[in-house]
């Protein structure tokens, strides 16, 4: 198995290059050569498979050079910190309806399921390597408490995160920064998610500066984030009755990672009727969905703060395939949105997206309402992100079995779920006491110079 780039001109890559490079030399993004597929006898296979089972299962194609015992042993570790058995357990909460629970892990959000098995990850092929990483990443909220989770006390690495100041929830901002160790440094960019993501990006392109701290990410952007997220599109469509059965899957997008995942499952054969990708008034993917044009607008904060985001990163990986796996295309794309803010496919391109594809958008106020609505008819809470995929689910007509990607725990986001329905969920005893807890953390400029001369500055060195 080997990677290539979206934008054509950087090596192809193993799965171990892939993973400690992150982004590729020429800004693209890295995806499969080849989708590996499953038959319908394969997915009746995994139907008998606990979770950990089917994502050695599902991965191994993917991860070849790992090992298929390590990597099962690396996805048992991985999964074994999670508090529920299911892993990703399916909730029923009405006539063909289910919410898939992607939050029992350590932080409490969906990025756990990929993070935990990427930081082990990591440590298996660095110290194969006899190597060590500078990680940087972005956050809208829940990428960095996950990956610092992940990462925390290795020796191998050293991990700084940039998050907006003042556009995380108080919880997503304490699970980072109370975390002291000694290789975890917090950044809170005066701006918006975007502008922490653009800076992220830039570092990746000075080259000689990405050499000299031999850079990686723990973004979305990293292809082993994505992929293992296909897992739990494919178990949770496998025990609703895949293969005979095809599922619907709406999720709440910000960056088009979660959602990618859901597309590359169906590349691989999984039968997906649809995916729904639901937006809160940050609807940039949802206009283009709509009318094949790509254009950024100002970021509205919204109590869905992971999704506020108008530079959607991973949908690159998308453009790709809807440009038949044109490079060029694809630059024209990015060149387009780097100088003029934005872009238009063509009627093909957004044909080949629709085949698979939805969108929803959905207010402040229909996301408060929903997340009452759902309490007052099943007794459950859910977070604003849910909240805004669910009414997606409910709005539109689409076929059944209709999973829901709660991707945050109701406790991540309190003031917003009392607000709406009256009951403050509680956090779980592991983060009852972190309001009490010491916090570290910097605020920086958005200025590439300043962030540039704190890694540097911060950074460990080879040893």
């Amino acid at each position: 198995m080997h990677y290539i780039s979206t934008r054509g001109q950087a090596p192809n890559l193993d799965f171990q290059d892939a993973l400690l490079t992150g982004l590729a030399r020429d800004g693209g993004l890295y995806v499969p050569e080849v989708w590996p597929q499953l038959s319908a006898d394969d997915l009746r296979a995994l139907a008998e498979m606990d979770y950990p089972a089917a994502a050695a299962r599902i991965l191994a194609p993917f991860a070849e050079g790992i090992g298929v015992e390590r990597l099962a042993a690396m996805i048992d570790e991985a999964y074994a910190v999670f508090d529920d058995p299911g892993v990703v357990p399916l909730r029923p909460i009405g006539e063909g309806q289910w919410l898939m629970e992607l939050f029992h892990g350590p932080t409490l959000a969906f990025k756990d399921v990929a993070m935990q098995l990427l930081g082990r990850l990591f440590d298996h092929v660095l110290e194969q390597r006899n190597q060590r990483v500078t990680i940087v990443g972005a956050t809208s909220g829940d990428t960095g408490s996950a990956a610092i989770e992940a990462c925390r006390d290795h020796q191998a690495i050293d991990i700084f995160i940039l998050y907006p100041e003042g556009r995380v929830s108080e919880v997503q901002r304490r699970q980072m920064t109370t975390v002291l160790s000694d290789n975890v440094h917090n950044i809170a960019i005066q701006g918006t998610f975007d502008d922490c993501q653009a800076l992220v990006k830039q570092m990746f392109d000075d080259l000689a500066f990405r050499d000299e701290i031999a850079m990686s990410a723990v973004n979305s952007i990293n292809w082993a984030r994505v992929v293992a997220q296909v897992v739990y599109y494919v178990t949770s469509a496998v025990a609703l009755g895949a293969p005979e059965t095809p599922v619907s899957f709406v999720v709440p997008t910000g960056n088009f990672g979660c959602v990618f995942a859901g597309y590359g499952a169906a590349r691989m054969g999984l039968p997906v009727h649809r995916l729904v990708v639901a937006t809160n008034r940050n609807d940039i993917l949802h206009r283009f969905f709509q009318s094949g044009e790509y254009r950024t607008d100002g970021v509205v904060a919204t109590q869905s703060p992971s999704m506020d985001i108008q530079v959607a990163s991973n949908f690159e990986r998308l453009l790709f395939d809807l440009a038949e796996r044109d490079g060029e295309v694809v630059r024209g794309y990015m060149d387009g949105l780097a100088n003029e803010g934005g872009f238009r496919v063509g009627r093909a391109e957004l044909d080949r997206a629709r085949k698979i594809f939805d969108s929803h958008r959905v207010d402040e106020e229909t996301t408060t309402a929903t997340i009452a609505e759902l309490h007052r008819e099943t007794g459950i809470l859910i977070d604003p992100h849910t909240a805004v995929a669910l009414r997606a689910a409910r709005d539109l007509d689409l076929p059944g079995p209709v999973v829901t990607l709660a991707t945050a725990h109701p406790a991540k986001f309190p003031e917003a779920v009392e607000r709406a329905c009256g009951v403050r969920p509680e956090l779980p005893a592991a983060l009852a006491d972190i309001y009490q807890r010491e916090e570290r953390y910097t605020v920086l400029p958005n200025d590439l110079a300043r962030v540039q001369a704190h890694v540097r500055q911060h950074r460990r060195q080879d040893k």
